[in-house]
């Protein structure tokens, strides 16, 4: 299952209300949207209501709806679900003119 958090790092604080979009890569057609969801008073996406499946993978964080100047107005992130089976929990750490993304 993948789901995410973010935090405004700058107001040491969740930042709530992104949207999120999750597309999953399917060879010889392109992405595919398999879930969507809006982070949560805790920053929080707990799922996207996709089913385990391996995989390519891309978060699509909508920041220009937080904050209007931000330097990245969107951040896309693809990974690899190796084992459908386990978590991934992708943490999004953001500023106005930075951003780092980890598995946590």
């Amino acid at each position: 299952m993948i789901s995410t958090e973010i935090v405004d790092v700058v107001q040491g604080c969740p930042a709530a209300r992104i949207p999120v979009d999750l597309d999953y890569f399917i060879m010889g057609h392109g992405w595919k949207q398999v879930g969507q969801g809006v982070s949560n008073d805790q920053g929080l996406i707990e799922t996207f209501g996709e089913s385990p499946a391996a995989g390519i993978y891309r978060l699509s964080f909508d920041v220009a709806s937080y904050a209007p100047d931000a330097l990245f107005p969107s951040i896309s992130v693809v990974i690899e679900v190796r084992n459908a089976d386990a978590d991934y929990h992708l943490p999004l750490l953001l500023s106005g003119y930075s951003y780092t993304i980890y598995r946590a």
